[in-house]
């Protein structure tokens, strides 16, 4: 015991020594020895505190105080040591502390008690965080046993709960940021929504409220217990806010008791007084505390809801009692202030509107306002974004709010009933009849329903509405509304009874009740004017009139009063300018005075001011008066639409006219100027098909409504007939124009449309191949033309038609001989001095008395050179028609241009090879245009021509021509083809390839583009492309074009000529003979081609026209020959003779055929003139001379006409043959002897000829050369295996070999040596139909008939080449009655298909 004590006081002197491990040491001794000893433990850790070792200094300490709790000296130990360690071990330090400061109280040292506290507080405060600073702060409160202690030495419990508040304020906020900073980066997050979910967490887990309670309980000072309280609301209101729905309810009545606690207390809160207002559900604004109102305007007279509360106090409509506004002057006196003025106020209400974003209240009293000043407009706007605060706010509070809901939607229904009317009286209603379904009697919703009702003409139903609105709130509005409704029922009696008892009630000064009596003395005249219609009952000035004026007097801007003084004036007292004065003010008043606008259109319209006509029917539009609402009774108005639709059609907007149109006939669906106008806009816009649509519509409506109604209709029809001419429907337009004409002759714009429209039917009909229509069409253009030249001789568009239709006759060259030159000569000569016929005759020399002496039926001119004179003469007439349009006169010099080109092109087709031609047309047409181009330099279709009639004479210009053309319109696909042309004939073919690709991609179906590629190509030596291309190109073009049908056809023949299997397909050459005629028809000079005319038709057994053809072609070779004594044309008619020969022989105009074979080759003797051609054309000669010979029994011709051309072919099998079957045919043994030799050695020199084999077989055979017949059957046999027979070569061959078996049947019977070669013959050609058709014979069988047929059908044209004889036989094989009959269709001239009918 002694041992402790002395180490322990070795360890306090260690200690004060400040040998600290001394004292460690000393100290542990100790503690070895006991444990539990407190004071080791303390010096302990003192000694460990000094040497820096914390925590075993705090081991030692803690050791301390579990031995003796109750001593201070160990937890003194522990604060300075945890005073040492800052802020980490702040939380123990106030552990520490607290059991400090509790064992001092038990002591009752007050002092040192108050020292370890304030220490404490004062350390957490600087080294804490807010959390430990608050949680030290706690220590002070009344909770706490140290504070009834230590009460009086500490800080009040207000300022404590103030800083932990200050502190938590803090902490919320931190988090909240923290927070929505953290979870607005998530996916598919949105920040409103986060907001809200992070303030419903923090705040419906915060204390804060339960401090500012505890400071507002414990605080003394006033302002501050205010100030506080303002932040409780607040919070309360924000937790509010963020909390769900079905949990607001407890909250909202926290929040609503805190609010109405600081109205009472005269508080300044803006916040707890706009909840007392704002909340507060009521149905009427009266229903509110004006006390409350006028202290909310005195406590926060800046706010915006204080301005509204203010003007609205002040106004008309308030029902609060106004109190006077004093201010105290110098003198300390209070003087009045004046009240202000109506401007003012609705300036001070709109500035606090626009501070109030989101008060309901605000919006509610601005919404009433409105509606008093009948800015509805305004009303409704304002009562839209009401109902959506309302929503807000009830959503917020958790609160309905209903009553506030329907005020909302009352303003607004009332609203929708007047703005715009009745444009939302759909929404209104639905809006009222929700009202009325919870609040029956609710006295404007009835009014509002009554109103809507009585627009839709339901006067019976608005009557009973408005009468129930009475009953509950007694107005004299309402009871005026009720009596009209009454008159336009139909009772004026009892409506203007009602009225006149409405008068002695509405006599206050205010401005409202005098719009009120105007109304209702303009009511009681409109029933004075109804009640008695008759003329003198409306001119008596006492009656209606009186009324309407003393309505003006009450309400000077009362707008239907001059809507009725104006029909007043317009209709009886004569005064136009007096009535127009008055619907022009209606109008200006009030855009929907329908009935003034719709006159005062018609007055603009009737002196052609169409912008006023716009502006008026664009104003009554925007109305709203226009369409009836959904469901209602009455009709709409349609003619603001019509208007607007006939302005714009005015102005050329289509698109906006067509819109106005369909709006019109969609409110009168009936309006058959609606339909005319639809049609027009549809017509100028392109679209022809709906133009159609609309115009057959409003013929429709012409039968159903009838002339007496609608007037005058025949403008319909002649637009139709333009629709129908757009669409090239010519035949219509024609028959529509002449319906018209029926009922309007002299009307110049359907004459000129109907002759226009013939001219054009026949450029249409020449183009579709129609040339006999197209005459026809030019026939009755003239007539129209002839009739219409009686009465109006100077239009432009006639005497141009008059020259396109004479041109029509320069295409169609066979039909000029029938060209009406007496009514042309009749129609040029009238009401014109002759002289002006002479413009351009400098150049092209045409003036009226050459076309009279082309006319001399003993002239030098032909009927095509008249009608091209009457062309250009007509044309020259229509420039001097136009010379005061610029325009027109341009397009007439290029129409003169193109005349003048025209009878160029028609000369030089004549003299193909340019000889003679000449130029001065040529001239004449470069002068024409360049004299429209100096008119209208943009054009790029005069460029183009001038390119083209420069290209023989400049081709410097020309060029530039193009350019030029193609500069101004470079997808103009001809003005490429022209210059690829031009290339062409200038020898760059790189160029020209160029232009005609170019203008192939601007336009594929211009079928010139085609041609000139093709020309390049053959100029290439590309013929089978150059074909194919020019194919293409017939298949696309039209049928005047010339060129094309030439090279064409030309190229056809020569490739079928390279090809004799395809020149025996009647098929491929029906296409070239198409275009063959066409060009015949459309050119008479073309003898080349009249020639392969005549040579395609003998190919399609065509025999008697190619016999005229080629007997007219031989006349004109004579013709040409007499006057040119060429040998070309020589050898060219002695080559028709020929083609006629053969043409005649196949017609079995045998004497013909003789002789001109005769002529043929006495013209083609000379045989200095030898040439393939001539060859050919002597061959052709002498054998069809030695066929007709034959046929005509002239013999021995015959035969020396074979031998000649034997001699000229040097032996050619095929021409031995014919002389082998003449000789046979002869008769004598001589002939037949010699025709076997010729066979033999034909066969020697030309052995597997087909022809000779066949003929020695057949001679064998009738000879009975059994030996022959078997060397003659196998040279037979070998030549049916060949590939290059034809179906007749093969079915000869069968034919043959089936006559051997029958007569020569060796080892076998005959029938079955029949069926032998029958079967061979299916095995070789099992596609021929012979082998089938006799085995189907000599067996009886069916199928062996079916499959002939089917082979036969196959093997026909145009896939084969078997004829219709063929077919007709493989159907009669079958012995079936239908087949039999389809025999005799397809070759009724042969007997198959009768005997098996027969035989049936």
């Amino acid at each position: 015991m002694s041992a402790i004590k002395t180490a322990l006081k070795a360890a306090k002197a260690a200690l004060d020594a400040h040998q600290y491990d001394h004292a460690v040491e000393h100290a542990t001794k100790v503690l070895k020895e006991d444990p539990n000893n407190y004071h080791a433990n303390v010096f302990l850790g003192l000694a460990f505190d000094k040497q820096g070792r914390n925590e075993e200094s705090e081991k030692a300490y803690k050791a301390a105080t579990s031995v003796k709790a109750n001593e201070p000296l160990a937890w003194q130990g522990l604060v300075t040591l945890y005073e040492q360690r800052g802020g980490r071990k702040l939380d123990d330090y106030r552990h520490v502390a607290v059991h400090l400061a509790t064992l001092f109280m038990e002591m009752d040292d007050k002092t040192r008690c108050q020292t370890v506290i304030d220490k404490h507080i004062d350390f957490a405060r600087k080294c804490g965080s807010r959390t430990q600073y608050k949680q030290s702060l706690e220590i002070l409160l009344p909770s706490n046993e140290l504070y009834n202690y230590l009460e009086g030495r500490i800080p009040h419990p207000s300022y404590t709960y103030a800083k932990l508040s200050e502190i938590v304020e803090q902490d919320e906020k931190e988090k909240i940021n923290f927070e929505i900073g953290q979870r607005r980066t998530r996916l598919g997050a949105k920040v409103d929504q986060v907001t809200a979910e992070v303030k419903r967490e923090v705040f419906q887990g915060s204390d804060l409220e339960i401090l500012y309670q505890h400071v507002i309980d414990w605080t003394d000072d006033e302002e501050t217990r205010r100030s506080y309280e303002e932040k409780l609301l607040q919070h309360a209101y924000d937790t509010l806010i963020a909390m769900p729905g079905l949990q607001k309810a407890n909250k909202r009545e926290e929040v609503t008791r805190l609010a109405n606690g600081l109205v009472i207390l005269k508080h300044p809160f803006a916040l707890a007084w706009k909840i007392n207002l704002e909340w507060k559900d009521i149905e009427r604004i009266e229903e509110l505390d004006a006390g409350l109102l006028y202290e909310y305007v005195e406590f926060f007279p800046e706010d915006g809801l204080g301005k509204v509360f203010q003007g609205y106090l002040e106004s008309e409509i308030s029902v609060f009692p106004k109190l006077l506004s004093k201010t105290e002057d110098d003198h300390g006196e209070r003087n009045e202030v004046p009240a202000m003025t109506a401007e003012d106020r609705l300036v001070l209400m709109t500035d606090g509107f626009e501070d109030s974003p989101t008060s309901v209240l605000a919006h509610r009293l601005m919404g009433e306002y409105y509606l008093y000043l009948k800015e509805y407009e305004s009303a409704a706007g304002v009562a839209r974004k009401a109902q959506r605060l309302a929503l807000t706010d009830s959503r917020l509070s958790g609160w309905p709010l209903t009553n506030n809901t329907d005020a909302v939607n009352i303003i607004l229904g009332t609203a929708l009933v007047h703005y715009l009317a009745p444009r939302f009286h759909s929404e209104a209603r639905s809006l009222f009849e929700g009202i009325l379904a919870r609040k029956p009697d609710q006295s404007s919703a009835l009014v509002g329903i009554g109103l809507i009702l009585e627009e839709q003409e339901e006067f019976d139903k608005a009557n009973d509405f408005l009468e129930r609105a009475m009953a509950q709130t007694p107005n004299m509005e309402v009871r005026a509304e009720a009596a009209w409704c009454k008159a336009l029922s139909g009772d004026y009696m009892m409506g203007c009874s009602e009225l006149e008892e409405c008068l002695p009630h509405v006599d206050a000064p205010d401005l409202r009740t005098k719009a009120l009596k105007a109304q209702i003395l303009y009511r009681i005249g409109l029933c004075m004017w109804n009640l008695d219609n008759s003329k003198s009952a409306r001119k008596d000035r006492n009656k209606a009139y009186a009324r309407f004026i003393s309505s003006l007097q009450a309400d000077v801007n009362f707008a239907p009063a001059y809507t009725s003084l104006g029909i007043y004036y317009a209709d009886y007292a004569k005064d136009k300018n007096r009535a127009r004065k008055c619907f022009q003010k209606a109008f200006e008043l009030s855009s929907s005075e329908v009935v003034a606008a719709e006159r005062l259109a018609q007055s603009f319209a009737g002196t052609g001011e169409w912008d006023l006509v716009e502006i008026v029917a664009q104003r009554v539009v925007e109305s709203g008066k226009v369409r009836p609402a959904p469901g209602s009774k009455k009709k709409g108005i349609s003619w603001p639409f019509a208007a607007l639709g006939v302005v714009q059609l005015n102005n050329q907007d289509y698109p906006k006219s067509i819109v106005s149109f369909q709006s019109a006939l969609r409110i009168s669906p009936k309006d058959y100027y609606s339909w005319v106008g639809l049609g027009e806009s549809y017509q100028n816009s392109g679209r022809y098909v709906a133009a159609t649509r609309a115009f057959e519509q409003a013929q429709k409506l012409e039968q159903e409504l009838g002339s007496e109604v609608l007037g005058d209709t025949w403008f319909s029809k002649y637009m139709l007939a333009n629709v129908k001419r757009e669409l090239g429907e010519y035949d219509a337009a024609i028959t529509g124009y002449k319906e018209v004409l029926g009922v309007k002759r002299k009307e110049y714009g359907v004459s000129i449309a109907s002759l226009q429209t013939l001219v054009e039917a026949a450029w249409q009909n020449l183009e579709l191949g129609f040339f006999g229509r197209a005459i026809e069409s030019t026939r009755e253009a003239l007539e129209t033309a002839k009739d219409l030249v009686t009465w109006r001789k100077d239009a432009f568009n006639l005497w141009k038609s008059v020259g396109d239709m004479c041109s029509v006759y320069s295409f169609i060259q066979s039909y000029v001989e029938g060209f009406p030159i007496e009514d042309i000569q009749n129609l040029l000569k009238s009401d014109i001095e002759l002289e002006e016929y002479n413009l351009l005759a400098d150049f092209d020399e045409i003036s009226w008395a050459t076309f009279e002496a082309s006319t001399a039926t003993n002239g030098s001119c032909s009927v095509l050179d008249t009608s091209c004179y009457a062309a250009i003469l007509a044309q020259k007439r229509a420039i001097s028609c136009c010379a005061h349009d610029p325009h027109a006169h341009a397009v007439a010099w290029y129409n003169l241009g193109w005349t003048e080109q025209r009878i160029h092109v028609c000369q030089h087709g004549r003299n193909p090879r340019g000889k003679g031609t000449p130029l001065k047309y040529l001239k004449a047409s470069v002068h024409c245009f360049k004299r429209a181009i100096e008119l209208e330099s943009g054009n790029a279709e005069f460029w183009n021509f001038l390119g083209v009639v420069t290209s023989q004479l400049n081709p410097r210009v020309a060029q530039h021509s193009f350019v030029r053309s193609l500069y101004i319109n470079d997808k103009n696909a001809r003005v490429w083809t022209n210059l690829g042309v031009f290339y062409l004939t200038e020898g760059d073919i790189q160029l020209a390839h160029d232009a005609f690709t170019r203008a192939q991609s601007v336009d594929p179906d211009h079928a010139q583009a085609w041609l000139g590629q093709g020309l390049l190509a053959a100029q290439l030596g590309e013929t089978s492309e150059a074909r194919g291309l020019f194919t293409h190109a017939f298949e696309i073009s039209n049928a005047s074009t010339t060129q094309i049908q030439r090279s064409y056809a030309s190229s056809t023949l020569d490739h079928l000529l390279s090809s004799p299997a395809i020149s025996n397909k009647t098929a491929s050459l029906l296409q070239p003979l198409l275009a063959l005629r066409q060009l015949h028809k459309l050119s008479l000079t073309d003898l080349p081609f009249d020639h392969i005319r005549s040579l395609f038709q003998e190919r399609v057994g065509d025999y008697a026209n190619a016999s005229e053809s080629l007997s007219s072609l031989c006349s004109a070779l004579e013709a040409e020959y007499e006057t040119s004594e060429s040998s070309e044309t020589l050898a060219r008619f002695a080559q028709a003779k020929a083609d006629l020969s053969r043409s005649q022989l196949a017609e079995c105009n045998f004497e013909g055929a003789a002789e001109n074979a005769e002529t043929a080759l006495d013209l083609s003797g000379d045989e200095a003139q030898k040439s393939i051609a001539r060859e050919k054309t002597r061959l052709s000669a002498h054998l069809s001379g030695g066929l007709a010979h034959f046929y005509q029994k002239s013999m021995d011709r015959s035969i020396e006409l074979f031998k000649s051309a034997l001699e000229e072919t040097q032996g050619d099998p095929d021409i031995i043959c014919l002389l082998s079957q003449v000789l046979w045919a002869k008769g004598g043994e001589q002939e037949r002897s010699i025709a076997r030799e010729q066979l033999f050695d034909s066969i020697t020199k030309h052995s597997g000829h087909v022809a000779t084999t066949l003929l020695l077989g057949v001679i064998a055979v009738l000879d009975n050369d059994q030996d022959t017949v078997d060397a003659v059957s196998d040279d037979l046999q070998q030549l049916r295996t060949r590939d290059d027979l034809s179906p007749r070569e093969h079915k000869q061959l069968a034919q043959l070999l089936n006559a051997i078996a029958v007569i020569y049947p060796g080892n076998e019977e005959q029938g079955a040596a029949q069926l032998s070669e029958a079967t061979t013959s299916v095995m070789l050609t099992p596609s021929l139909p012979y082998g089938w058709s006799q085995v189907a014979a000599l067996t009886d069988e069916f199928y062996p008939a079916e499959m002939s047929v089917l082979a036969a059908v196959k093997k026909g044209p145009p896939g084969g080449e078997l004829s219709a004889e063929d077919l007709s036989e493989a159907y009669a094989g079958t012995r079936a009655g239908e087949d039999a009959q389809r025999a005799i269709m397809l070759a009724p001239w042969k007997s198959f298909g009768w005997r098996t009918l027969s035989q049936i």
